[in-house]
Formats: C-alpha cells, sequence, structure tokens
C-alpha cells in the first residue's frame, strides 16, 4: 500500500486528491448526461459528434496559449479561477434544463465555454503536479490522478444513467456544479512557498512557438505525442457514439449507456492503479506500443458485437488499454522535459490527447450517418492497430534517445 500512496504523503496532493475525486465523479456524470440530453433533444449521430467537438476543440488552438500562461504566471491561481469557471458552467444548463428552456445550442456553447476553460486549466493542472510532490513521487502522483480519474469514470456514469432515467438530466448538471466546491476548497487550503521567477519573455508567442519547436526536435517526445493524437482521432469517438449502441443496438437505453461507460471506467481504474504499484518508469515505451495496439483490437470486436456483457467485458478492455497508454506517455513525457518547458509540453499534450478527439467525434459522428456507427468504430480501432505498429517498430530507436532525456533531468535534480 506505502508503495501505492507514496505521493499522498504531501499536504498539497492529498487536497488536492481529495478535491479532485469528488469533482471528478460529477464531470463524469455530466457527460453522460450532456451526450443523452444532445440523443433525446435531436436523435442525430452527427449532432452527438458535434457535441464533442464544441466541448474539446477549445484544446486544439487554445492550449498551447495556456501552456505558455502556465510557464510564465502562478498556476495555483490558474487553478483557482479556471475552476471556479467550470463550477458556473454546469449550473447555467442544469438551470436551463429545470426551467425547461434548453435547446440543443444552448448545451454546444456551454460545451464549447467549457473547452476554453479548460485549454488554461489542463496545462496549469498537469504542470502543477510537480509543485505538490516534487520530481521523486511524480511518476506516482501521475498514475495516482489517472486512478481518481478512472475511479470517477466508473462511478460517474452508472449514476448518471439511473439519475437520467429516475429523474432527468438537469440533477446531473447540478450535482457536478456543487462538486468543485470540493476542489476550490483543497485548493485555497494549500500552503506553497513562493514560485522562483525565471524571467517572463516579451514576446509570448514566441514563447508558445518555442514548445512546439522543442516537441518537434524532441524524437522520443515528438512520436509520443503523435501516438497519443492517432488513438485520440480514431479511436475515441467510439465514446460520442455510445448512445447509439446502447440504445439501438444493444437496446438498454440510458442505464445500458451508464454500465456500458461505467465498464470502461473501471478497466481504466486497473489500468491506472497497476501503473501506480510501478516503483519506475523502465519499460513503459514498450507498454505504450502494446496498450495502443491492444486498444484498436478491443475497439475492432466491440464494434462487432452484438451481446451486452460481451460488448460491456470489451469496454473493460478499452478503457484499461487507453488509460494505460496515456498515462505511461504522460509519465515519460514528464520524465524527460525540463521545468522550465513543463506547461508548454503539457500543453501539446492536452492538444494530442484532447484537441484530436473533437475533430475525431466529429468525423466519426459524420460517417456514422452513413455507415452507421458499428462499421465507424472498426475502421477507427483498425487506424489504432496500424498506428501502434509503427510506433513499436521505431521503438528500439527512441528508447535509446529517451534514456539519455531522463538522464539529463536526475542531474539537473540531484544538482
Amino acid at each position: 500500500m506505502p508503495r501505492f500512496t507514496r505521493a499522498l504523503r504531501h499536504r498539497n496532493y492529498r487536497l488536492f486528491f481529495s478535491g479532485q475525486l469528488i469533482s471528478l465523479v460529477g464531470t463524469w456524470m455530466q457527460g453522460i448526461a450532456e451526450s443523452w440530453l444532445v440523443y433525446r433533444l435531436t436523435g442525430s449521430a452527427a449532432l452527438l459528434g458535434v457535441a464533442g467537438f464544441a466541448s474539446q476543440i477549445p484544446v486544439l488552438f487554445l492550449a498551447t496559449i495556456g501552456g505558455s500562461v502556465a510557464d510564465r504566471y502562478n498556476r495555483h491561481r490558474i487553478l483557482v479561477f479556471t475552476q471556479t469557471a467550470s463550477m458556473i458552467l454546469p449550473l447555467t444548463l442544469a438551470t436551463l434544463v429545470f426551467t425547461g428552456h434548453v435547446r440543443v445550442w444552448h448545451v454546444f456553447t456551454l460545451a464549447a465555454c467549457l473547452g476554453i476553460v479548460n485549454a488554461f486549466d489542463v496545462p496549469a493542472r498537469q504542470a502543477f503536479v510537480v509543485e505538490m510532490v516534487g520530481k521523486e513521487d511524480l511518476v506516482n502522483a501521475i498514475a495516482l490522478n489517472s486512478s481518481i480519474v478512472n475511479a470517477a469514470r466508473a462511478i460517474g456514469p452508472a449514476v448518471a444513467g439511473v439519475l437520467v432515467a429516475a429523474v432527468g438530466e438537469g440533477w446531473c448538471f447540478l450535482l457536478n456544479g456543487i462538486s468543485y466546491i470540493a476542489v476550490i476548497v483543497g485548493l485555497l487550503l494549500m500552503k506553497l512557498p513562493p514560485r522562483l521567477q525565471t524571467g517572463r519573455p516579451t514576446a509570448a508567442f514566441s514563447h508558445a512557438v518555442h514548445g512546439f519547436r522543442y516537441v518537434r526536435e524532441t524524437l522520443p517526445i515528438r512520436d509520443l505525442l503523435l501516438m497519443v493524437a492517432v488513438v485520440s482521432f480514431a479511436g475515441m469517438p467510439y465514446s460520442t457514439l455510445m448512445p447509439i449502441f446502447a440504445d439501438e443496438i444493444l437496446h438498454g437505453g440510458p442505464r445500458g449507456l451508464g454500465l456500458l461507460m461505467a465498464s470502461a471506467g473501471v478497466g481504466s481504474l486497473c489500468g491506472a492503479l497497476t501503473l501506480a504499484s510501478r516503483s519506475s518508469i523502465r519499460g513503459l515505451g514498450r507498454v505504450v506500443g502494446a496498450s495502443a495496439l491492444t486498444f484498436g483490437l478491443a475497439l475492432i470486436l466491440f464494434a462487432l458485437s452484438r451481446i451486452a456483457w460481451l460488448s460491456a467485458a470489451l469496454l473493460f478492455v478499452v478503457g484499461m488499454s487507453m488509460i494505460t497508454q496515456a498515462a505511461s506517455t504522460n509519465t515519460l513525457i514528464q520524465s524527460m522535459v525540463p521545468d522550465s518547458m513543463r506547461g508548454r509540453v503539457m500543453a501539446i499534450y492536452a492538444m494530442s490527447f484532447m484537441g484530436m478527439a473533437p475533430i475525431g467525434a466529429l468525423v466519426g459522428g459524420w460517417i456514422a450517418e452513413h455507415i452507421g456507427a458499428p462499421h465507424t468504430v472498426m475502421i477507427g480501432g483498425s487506424v489504432c492497430v496500424a498506428g501502434a505498429i509503427v510506433f513499436n517498430v521505431r521503438l528500439p530507436k527512441l528508447r535509446a534517445l529517451a534514456r539519455q532525456l531522463i538522464d539529463a533531468q536526475r542531474v539537473e535534480v540531484r544538482g
């Protein structure tokens, strides 16, 4: 158990961890309720894709600015602001639902606003972890972060499915808004040393561009981010199309939707806990390649399934392999990148992980309108398999370069 929870010995991280655990349950509840609300209002697969697109596309265009802000200013204050804004948006949507005035464009607009907030929140939050735990416990903290995300992913959809079927979507939005109070209180209770100012460049644009140049010239980081982008673009649209699988293919309705997404969440939690038990980053490159390959194969089999329990079991594998790949990538990148570049590089990670997903959701929704959701998911799984094969072929060369970068960071820590 001490190996699983090393990062929790830090008081600031304990406050962060407990607040996130409560809030993320609400976030996953909102995701399920929002997709079901769009499906109920429109019955359109394409508009499900638009909903996913609206919520995450701002990350693709604005995350570089968010990463530059995270490297130039106080990350703690940024998070207090972004979490407060994130609380206001679901409360607004809950009000619209309860008053009967909600329209699909309201959902899209508020989702886009949340995406703008996330473009600043995600890079700051990822880079802030090292300020709470230091580099010695960074690997464990990243794995624990993934654990709470996926514990919430297991609980939130199941609760949302029951609530949506029993009392409607509005209660999910309301509870999500209230849950942000835990995060904000935790942030305000933290005791942080003064952050050293390293001198801010006069040109913010060149500051952001330098992050792209660093990633382009650093092959291990570049290939890891490309693998994340392929999986997010081609594979992640399966979750956007899940209401169609739950209702039209498996005939489970909103409860079936919640259980399917919860199954993927339980798999993700298991993958994150497995990573949390690791004492080093050795072998994580092979884990990334194997997980991406497994993810694609499981998606292909899920698209072929017409049996509810088998679909749930395959989604368990999908969730486990997805989070294993994403969290391993996050850990490797943060172990290789210097502190001065951390916010900008993690912004590009956010663009690859969150920013490519909405484009995939939009394309996937359009394709599903023409050839159906199962064939769309099958194509996406095949692209993930192809990308994983290419990554695994390049892995021996990347591993040697990655060792040099990691050793350089260890020297910096000792210095």
